[in-house]
């Protein structure tokens, strides 16, 4: 069922970010202030022309021994212009990619009418929303039956993008997850540890014991020792006023998403380690920002995560999202970031998306 190809484990799964400016709901011109908009990005030549009926587009790449991408874009977002660059700008990582999938883009706030492989007709819009599609780019590989063989909320860095063309078009998804074949990739070379900050909470862990205690939301963070991006995140996003402001607004820690020896006891309660925790949880990306809390019935929820690259204006937002609960308001991050965007642009805080 088209449904399940699309579900996430928890309420919300996100890793990454896209521009919240659309052309659809806002031109470029009216923009505020220092909020690049590149526009539209033109795709490569080499993506299919759909008729977006994704039963045909499933035949016809299982009859050209391919698999189908999906790739959820919207006008104005850096990230789906980096992935279109610097990702398929690499004719090695381009060329795998036309060799085994054929790449059909969906454009988050469209109106071309998309059949599922129910049969049912939506238009783009209604099909991103109805699959809780929050950021872009999303990617979502299908299977040579239409259902998903692994989803991407977010952009991959090259390198992990490459391994994740690798795990799809060698059909491993049925022989392990994504989380333990990118364990088996060499690892980038960073600082080689873990980065201790003022505001993480130091084990161990009773998470459910932690909830109780206080009304801000829970934020986990998954880390690794080698990961250059992790030491960005500590080393410089951290760092700063803005990002020190929201997350004093929750609770954090930290653990290493490969650790299978320590124990900690989850936010619902269940004793684990770190490492099944992350499996279970289904991340495969340091660092992954895991964020709990409670809904007005008092059950825990996962309102979002972010598992991909982001830079600071993104992490502090989606810190606000939660933290100001603005997620049982406005369900759509978009439309979130961009009121804050322009909240803060009227405010004279000029917002650099890159910084």
């Amino acid at each position: 069922m088209w449904p399940s190809l699309f579900r996430i484990t928890a309420a919300l799964s996100v890793a990454l970010a896209g521009l919240a400016a659309t052309a659809a709901e806002k031109p470029a011109e009216a923009l505020a202030e220092g909020m690049v908009n590149p526009g539209y990005e033109e795709p490569p030549e080499w993506f299919k022309t759909s008729f977006l009926d994704l039963r045909e587009d499933v035949a016809e790449a299982r009859a050209a021994g391919k698999r189908v991408l999906l790739y959820f874009y919207q006008d104005g977002c850096p990230y789906c212009a980096k992935l279109l660059r610097d990702n398929l700008g690499d004719r090695r990582i381009a060329d795998k990619t036309r060799t085994h999938f054929d790449v059909i883009a969906i454009n988050m706030w469209g109106d071309r009418e998309v059949t599922d492989m129910d049969g049912k007709v939506m238009t783009e819009k209604q099909f991103a929303a109805a699959n809780r599609v929050m950021f872009t780019p999303t990617l979502v590989f299908l299977d040579e039956s239409g259902r998903q063989a692994l989803r991407i909320n977010g952009y991959y860095p090259p390198d992990k993008f490459d391994s994740a063309l690798d795990y799809v078009r060698k059909k491993l998804e049925k022989k392990l997850s994504f989380h333990d074949y990118y364990a088996r990739q060499a690892p980038v070379k960073a600082r080689g540890r873990l980065h201790d900050q003022p505001f993480i909470i130091k084990p161990p862990y009773d998470l459910a014991r932690l909830m109780k205690r206080s009304d801000k939301p829970l934020l986990v963070l998954f880390e690794q020792v080698q990961c250059r991006a992790c030491d960005e995140l500590h080393e410089d996003i951290f760092r700063r006023r803005e990002t020190l402001e929201q997350i004093a607004r929750l609770q954090v820690v930290r653990v290493d998403m490969w650790d299978d020896k320590s124990r900690l006891v989850t936010p619902r309660g269940k004793t684990t380690t770190p490492a099944r925790w992350a499996a279970a949880l289904g991340v495969a990306y340091a660092p992954t920002m895991v964020f709990f809390d409670r809904d007005p019935s008092g059950k825990i929820i996962e309102p979002i995560r972010m598992e991909a690259y982001l830079k600071a204006f993104h992490i502090q937002s989606v810190m606000d999202y939660v933290a100001s609960r603005g997620y049982r308001e406005q369900p759509s991050f978009q439309r979130f970031i961009q009121a804050r965007a322009d909240r803060l642009e009227a405010q004279g805080v000029h917002v650099d998306l890159w910084k």
